[in-house]
């Protein structure tokens, strides 16, 4: 029988450098037993969490030999209160001002920080979430619905695709760019379905079928976009951590952005400049103007991806052929779009066209932040299971069954979250099982119309903007107070 591993002997191995925890799918969690090394030792019935060295600014980084070392890329910073906003649990990175001491983390700063959270009824919730993943493969909601769910979707594709032609053959270039915003707008969709393995469940089958969609028809990077995705749905509304809320310098969701933290996605800092500041003032008044031109941003990202991933070695799956895919089924994105522009006739005209088709979709970049933004933004510490995590910082948007395709199926978001890699168009039925586990755990499961969520979203940015606007003015007050002569 394999030894016992302690949770002193798990930690050295993690300050080792060794991988030990990951998410996988079942095949390949089925075909890790084989490499079990032996059970570890919990703490009465559960295992007393261990923060990865990831959440203290640690990180993995090759040599010039090509052997791994430990990298201090950031500075941890500790919460010194316990409030929602900022709980004794939290951990935010700042960019640190000079080299490191040490040559790696320690025991010491892999230990959590102390939790209001029961250890044990964390563990109850993860248990139970376990027994709600074996109700909904038993139902059946891992098989795809390709007649009924993806049928109709394809037939507005097609009529998108027809649309557009043919107002363009007659030159209603106005008219012809929403066509093709309109089925820029639905693939997202299927494309989001294909990036989480969703669609036929086959990684190469989907990630085929995701590029010809995602890079040579939207000339997006399908390969940014699960790269994003993934880390997002792990680490859902940190700060420090989820890129999809880290929107300096023109959003702000909490005032631990005015801190200047730092991005363990992005690899930099994300400074609240002065630029920064003075958008953030008047966010909840631009948020719509700045969200009809999200798509362009969407292209700056997926081209920077593709850029910095171009000396990445081969992975598991797919190797270069990927990445060299994605280039070349965007040059010929460039290569047909650029040849739509250029059949307008005249640089106004396709000016009018490249705004009109990139902004009809933004409806879509406007959804998905209803569904997080307003939520918590508060670090809990590894304590906090998996779907404690997901329902705190996760909302769903109710709206009317005859205009759900407009949502696309993501609004139910909550559901989503918890089962990434369930077909889109089961998640309605999966949502009543979610909703009755969430009654039985004690916990929220959030909602709200898309009109109420505009508005929530809305009081969070302006109470984000005013907190900074009084700061301002605290700053400013006390300046005045140092230089009054007269007090002096």
């Amino acid at each position: 029988m394999s030894a016992l591993n302690t949770r002193n002997a798990i930690a050295q191995r993690i300050l080792d450098g060794e991988l030990l925890f990951a998410y996988h799918p079942d095949h390949v969690l089925k075909k890790m037993t084989a490499y079990s090394q032996g059970p570890v030792q919990l703490s009465g019935d559960t295992w007393a969490p261990l923060l990865p060295p990831i959440a203290t600014g640690w990180v993995r980084k090759p040599a010039t030999d090509g052997s791994l070392h430990w990298h201090n890329e950031a500075v941890p910073e500790y919460s010194s209160e316990n409030t929602a906003l900022s709980p004794s649990s939290q951990i935010l990175l700042v960019k640190k001002a000079e080299a490191p001491t040490a040559s790696g983390p320690s025991l010491a700063s892999i230990e959590p920080p102390s939790t209001d959270l029961s250890l044990k009824i964390q563990s109850q919730h993860s248990a139970a979430y376990k027994e709600l993943h074996s109700r909904v493969v038993a139902a059946g909601l891992y098989d795809t619905r390709y007649i009924s769910g993806y049928g109709p979707e394809v037939a507005r594709y097609l009529l998108c695709v027809v649309s557009s032609h043919l107002f363009y053959q007659h030159r209603w270039f106005f008219l012809s760019a929403v066509a093709l915003g309109a089925l820029w707008h639905q693939l997202v969709f299927t494309c989001h379905d294909l990036g989480h393995g969703g669609v036929t469940h086959n990684w190469y089958k989907d990630r085929l079928i995701a590029i010809f969609l995602t890079d040579f028809v939207g000339g997006l990077s399908i390969g940014w976009w699960v790269n994003n995705h993934n880390v997002h749905h792990v680490v859902t509304n940190h700060p420090s951590h989820d890129p999809d809320v880290q929107h300096l310098p023109f959003f702000a969701i909490t005032p631990a952005f005015f801190k200047s933290l730092y991005s363990s996605y992005y690899k930099r800092e994300l400074t609240f400049d002065a630029f920064s500041r003075s958008v953030i003032a008047v966010q909840h008044r631009l948020f719509y103007a700045i969200m009809s031109l999200a798509r362009f941003n969407l292209y700056r990202l997926s081209y920077h991806h593709l850029w910095i991933t171009r000396n990445e070695p081969s992975k598991a799956r797919g190797g270069r052929w990927v990445w060299w895919l994605e280039v070349l089924s965007i040059c010929g994105f460039l290569y047909w779009y650029g040849g739509v522009l250029c059949g307008c006739g005249s640089w106004q005209k396709g000016l009018m066209y490249l705004l009109v088709s990139n902004m009809v979709p933004s409806p879509l970049h406007v959804q998905i932040v209803l569904s997080h933004y307003s939520r918590s933004t508060a670090d809990l510490g590894p304590t906090e299971s998996f779907p404690h995590r997901q329902l705190r910082t996760t909302t769903d948007v109710v709206c009317h069954p005859s205009v759900e395709f407009l949502h696309g199926g993501l609004h139910l978001q909550v559901t989503h979250h918890l089962f990434p890699r369930l077909p889109r168009h089961n998640l309605k039925e999966a949502s009543h099982l979610v909703k009755e586990f969430a009654k039985e755990q004690g916990l929220e499961y959030a909602e709200f119309g898309f009109l109420e969520g505009n508005g929530e979203v809305q009081g969070t940015l302006r109470g984000v903007a005013n907190q900074w606007k009084i700061m301002k003015m605290v700053a400013d007050a006390e300046i005045f107070e140092a230089m009054d002569p007269k007090k002096n």
